[in-house]
């Protein structure tokens, strides 16, 4: 675990110390709550200015603390699925908060951070993918996060450059477990599978239908942005449910 902690958090200062130079200024980035179909509340403190999209990105933290404290079986292998799993979870965990700093502060280097940390967590699930099937390989995990981290930088070129790298980073990830679990799932990982597929889909298209479905009184509080949040949380979690229920089956076949 204290691995993984370090691996996660070594990464996650050298990001917010990047952030914080210039060398993000002309990244486009929303910084105004016009932004966001639910009402600012301006008699509440800034951390809780959009309360419902402020008070989701606990649920985050409340799943990478859940599952970091899921044991998994004793052995070498199991030592290596329990670092990834634990490297998942730590990401989770800080996920949240950038998500409800961005919010409360409505400043670039958070706004930024968001977007760029999204990426190697994504990125994560092929690097899992391939324990499964291959075992765990330094370099396969080194390149693979290092490519999602510097990919990035597309924003840096193209006003929707993050969209691009986030879309290569969903497919390569949805490719790499369709891969896994044919090669060694069965109908409960395929369940779960479905599940995050279909959480990732709300995701995506509840966040940019956001200000669309805001024209319904039932989406105007709990706006599309928030149940996108929600449908993130879930994602994280069934992904954590198929790549370890992946992880059993294939240590269980060795």
């Amino acid at each position: 675990m204290m691995s993984a902690a370090v691996h996660v958090i070594l990464p996650f200062l050298l990001c917010v110390t990047f952030a914080n130079t210039g060398l993000f200024d002309k990244v486009a980035v929303d910084m105004s709550y016009d932004a966001y179909a639910e009402k600012k509340v301006d008699q509440l403190h800034a951390l809780l200015a959009m309360p419902f999209n402020c008070l989701i990105n606990v649920g985050y933290v409340i799943v990478g603390i859940c599952w970091l404290r899921r044991h998994m079986a004793d052995g070498g292998d199991a030592r290596c699925a329990g670092y990834m799993k634990d490297v998942f979870a730590f990401m989770a965990i800080a996920y949240g908060p950038v998500q409800w700093i961005r919010l409360a502060t409505l400043r670039r280097a958070p706004s930024v951070l968001d977007q760029w940390v999204t990426l190697p967590i994504f990125a994560w699930v092929p690097v899992w993918c391939h324990v499964i099937t291959n075992g765990w390989s330094t370099n396969y995990a080194l390149i693979v996060e290092a490519c999602s981290v510097i990919s990035y930088a597309l924003a840096l070129f193209y006003e929707q450059g993050f969209e691009v790298a986030l879309s290569f980073h969903i497919t390569f990830a949805l490719l790499k477990c369709t891969e896994v679990q044919r090669r060694h799932g069965d109908a409960v990982s395929l369940r779960y599978f479905a599940q995050a597929a279909l959480s990732c889909c709300g995701f995506v298209i509840l966040k940019l239908l956001d200000h669309t479905l805001a024209q319904f009184w039932v989406f105007q509080n709990l706006t599309g942005h928030f149940w996108s949040k929600v449908c993130d949380i879930l994602q994280f979690h069934y992904s954590f449910c198929f790549l370890t229920r992946l992880t059993q089956i294939a240590h269980k076949a060795t």
